[in-house]
């Protein structure tokens, strides 16, 4: 499975030299999406396992993480997995961590986590090349926050880094982005399982619990201090996360609608990125206009709201924040087509530009670059790392939200990896094409698209309804336009009464009387 959340562990190991080292692990996500998230909980440590895997070498996420921990200055130590496979390849993959990503890998350690082979060897590469950890915990409290979910019973648990000082249960502690006061419950570690500590002081890990309702209180990458003794200053690094992808969630039912609105305000209590508010379209009734971090944050919570919550939702196409710029001046951000303004007031529309890199073996470095192209995007880069390429290129997000991911991984079968960060905002010629039936508009089916894709877009989805809408008593029109210009036209065609039903065999002068 993937990790959605970050993970923490504390143990003891006794060493080759006799000695005992505490250790505190932190396992964090390492999906594009959750990258704020990766960098919070690399920022809390001083050193990182680059794990590669043998077989397959090194991956596009891997490298724009291991760059994220090198430019926080924290220690990388780079470790084989995977040994055990035959299609292991473990010379080639150094070469490529060396190639790629630049740092020395001659004495990576190799291990198995399914076989347990080499896992003592990388625990003692850890101790031998990790720094211990700076602080005095004696200075005033300076912890760092570095994941929160909530808690049925003891509401928001705070998983924190301890930089600075000490914290005991019964302190009264300040957050210092939103300013909010708590009195400390309990204090401990995970081993994975929870226990309760007498205090968790500089250098270590742990949990704290002090009766915070609402996860919006407790931000990830917000500095933890003292009320009676606060630090001078927060830590650094601490922003707000933004979402980048919109979509519209509607019940299939609309007596579901109450339910959906419960559902999404528990899920939100566990995820504090998800945004979302009450939206109303004329075809598909009361709904939400929920905001996402990005694709695979979006699928997560529609398949929590569907497996945990039973719930049954219909999706609007995702759509990206554009920036539009009035005739007047005016500049206002859209994330629904139904909120673009009118043509005639709209000096240029925006669109968020991405910087996308891809990794992939030599042989599909042609397929990968037509679809890159199709989807407007403006080649940067190219290298070559031993057997594998990297091409860098800058493309409009809305194209990559669409389908990108799962054309690029069936075009190189599954080994192409990518990642992207937002770059900035460029005017582009991109048009909202609206789904008239019959003559009427229906505001869930409107999109943003590219002028140059209009045609062929408003073209699918005319295609797609008439396979939908059933047949009436009536010719039903299926149009899409650009204002009050019509792209493309599909008919349904009306029920036909069958005359003939009724005359079932017999004599042909039968049929004939009608």
């Amino acid at each position: 499975g993937i990790t959605i959340k970050a993970q923490t562990a504390a143990l003891s190991y006794k060493a080759r030299d006799g000695r005992i080292y505490n250790l505190n692990l932190i396992d964090t996500p390492g999906h594009v999406d959750f990258s704020y998230e990766v960098s919070r909980s690399l920022s809390a440590c001083e050193g990182a396992l680059l794990v590669v895997d043998a077989s397959q070498g090194v991956e596009a996420q891997t490298v724009a993480n291991c760059y994220t921990a090198i430019e926080l200055g924290v220690e990388v130590v780079p470790v084989l997995n995977k040994i055990d496979l035959p299609s292991a390849d473990p010379e080639n993959a150094i070469s490529e961590i060396e190639e790629v990503i630049g740092i020395d890998a001659t004495d990576a350690v190799r291990c198995s986590a399914k076989t347990g082979l080499g896992v003592e060897d990388v625990i003692e590469s850890l101790i031998a090349r990790v720094p211990p950890p700076k602080g005095d915990p004696d200075a005033p409290l300076q912890a760092l926050i570095v994941d929160s979910w909530f808690d049925n019973y003891v509401g928001v648990v705070m998983l924190v880094r301890v930089i600075n000082g000490t914290l005991r249960p019964k302190d009264k502690i300040l957050l210092m982005a939103n300013g909010s006061q708590h009195l400390t419950e309990s204090v401990g570690v995970f081993t994975p399982k929870s226990l309760s500590r007498d205090s968790l002081s500089a250098g270590q890990v742990g949990f704290i619990i002090a009766g915070i309702k609402e996860l919006k209180a407790a931000k990830v990458g917000d500095t933890v201090t003292l009320v009676s003794r606060p630090a001078a200053v927060a830590l650094p690094g601490f922003k707000e996360v933004q979402p980048q992808v919109f979509a519209g969630l509607f019940p299939v039912e609309a007596n579901q609608y109450d339910a959906l609105r419960d559902s999404l305000e528990k899920l939100k209590l566990n995820d504090a990125a998800l945004q979302y508010e009450p939206e109303v379209s004329q075809a598909l009734g009361f709904g939400f206009r929920c905001g996402f971090l990005g694709l695979l944050h979006m699928e997560i919570v529609q398949e929590r709201l569907e497996r945990e919550f039973d719930m049954d939702l219909i999706t609007t196409a995702p759509t990206v924040i554009y920036e539009v710029l009035l005739r007047d001046g005016a500049v206002l951000m859209v994330d629904n087509p139904s909120k673009m303004p009118d043509p005639s007031k709209i000096e240029e529309i925006r669109e968020p530009i991405v910087t996308v890199n891809l990794y992939m073996p030599q042989e599909y470095v042609g397929s990968v670059i037509t679809l890159c192209t199709q989807k407007r995007g403006v080649q940067m880069d190219m290298s070559y790392h031993g057997k594998q390429v990297k091409l860098t290129y800058e493309m409009p997000m809305a194209e990559i939200v669409l389908d990108f991911f799962d054309k690029l991984k069936s075009t190189s079968r599954g080994y192409a990896s990518m990642d992207y960060e937002f770059k900035d905002y460029r005017a582009a010629d991109v048009v909202k094409v609206d789904m008239l039936i019959n003559g009427e508009k229906v505001d869930a089916l409107a999109i943003i698209v590219h002028r140059a894709n209009s045609q062929f877009r408003g073209r699918a989805v005319a295609a797609k309804m008439r396979e939908l809408i059933p047949r009436q008593m009536f010719d039903v029109a299926i149009q899409a336009a650009i204002g009050s210009n019509i792209i493309s036209r599909e008919n349904v065609k009306a029920l036909r009464k069958n005359v003939l039903a009724k005359c079932y065999g017999g004599d042909i002068s039968r049929k004939r009387k009608l």
